[in-house]
């Protein structure tokens, strides 16, 4: 039985900046099944994928009981003007997946100190799980009914007492907790800053983001040898990876916290100016920013990228 005040105890030891967990059950795939015949997810073929197990922790994890969410800081104090509108503030420190899948690992070990001793790496995965954003998992549902916050209409999660400038990790465990959390009220309310500020329309309803339009997928999912369509382009200005405007003028962020995590601050590759990725030998990038989120476009993507800005 996990005890929610050592989860939270622990979660806050760590640097986690909120936690909570929600019942393993099933969800409802109504609004997935529907973005995908939108057509909503563009190249992003991985979305079509494993279906029964995006909507059920029982398919990821037999056994499934519980769900703990956890909401990380990526937020840095320092301003870094030069990296403002060019890469997104998610991506200028180390790899975030390896980082809070060892952080989760930690968390998992200590909360259940008591019963590991003695299982073997096989009985361990039949105990929990720790998934960050590697699996088909509906992160920010599981985010949602964990009660850590809202799906702003971004699609982002927002928590309301430090915006939404954070990361989402997941343990799926067999076992149950004491006190569950409960979702908590939507608090957007009638603002559409986050609409009305998106260059490309992406945001094609609250709540509801057209992947395809939208510039982060266009700088990192889209594959380096394809185009970037002209209706992205021509709104992209400088940003070589991601996008953060609807996140920028969203007034909860104003309650934006900083991480505490050292590994989030901009790697030094990016400290001092935006390199020119053309000039750029792949060895020298792959000693820069093999272990950063920018080697998902990779080189070559960030070249045909910055060659639009220029």
């Amino acid at each position: 039985m996990i005890k929610h005040k050592s989860l939270v105890d622990l979660s806050r030891a760590f640097g986690i900046t909120k936690v909570g967990v929600a019942p393993a059950d099933a969800l409802d795939g109504d609004h997935l099944r529907e973005w995908l015949a939108r057509g909503y997810q563009g190249q992003m073929g991985y979305m079509e994928r494993n279906q029964a197990k995006r909507l059920s922790p029982e398919a990821l994890m037999p056994g499934a009981s519980s769900v703990i969410s956890i909401f990380v800081s990526y937020h840095q104090e320092k301003s870094f003007q030069h990296l403002d509108g060019v890469i997104s503030k998610y991506a200028r420190g180390e790899d975030y997946h390896v980082i809070l899948k060892d952080l989760l690992h930690e968390l998992a070990e200590q909360l259940f100190k008591d019963i590991l001793p003695g299982r073997s790496r096989r009985e361990k995965a039949k105990l929990y799980r720790v998934f960050v954003d590697s699996a088909p998992v509906m992160e920010k549902e599981w985010a949602i009914r964990a009660g850590l916050g809202w799906q702003g209409k971004h699609s982002n999660l927002i928590t309301r007492d430090h915006g939404s400038w954070g990361f989402l990790g997941e343990i799926i465990t067999s076992e149950r907790c004491d006190s569950y959390d409960v979702p908590i009220p939507d608090f957007c309310g009638s603002c559409t800053a986050c609409m009305d500020a998106c260059p490309t329309q992406a945001i094609v309803e609250p709540y509801v983001v057209d992947g395809s339009k939208c510039i982060s997928y266009a700088t990192i999912e889209l594959s380096p040898d394809k185009m970037i369509p002209e209706n992205i382009r021509s709104h992209m200005d400088d940003w070589l990876f991601g996008c953060d405007i609807c996140q920028d003028v969203c007034p909860w962020n104003r309650f934006a916290s900083n991480s505490k995590i050292e590994a989030f601050a901009p790697v030094e590759g990016l400290r001092k100016a935006i390199p020119d990725f053309h000039l750029m030998e792949r060895d020298e990038f792959e000693l820069n920013f093999k272990n950063t989120p920018l080697d998902r476009p990779g080189l070559s993507g960030l070249r045909r990228n910055q060659q639009i800005k220029s």
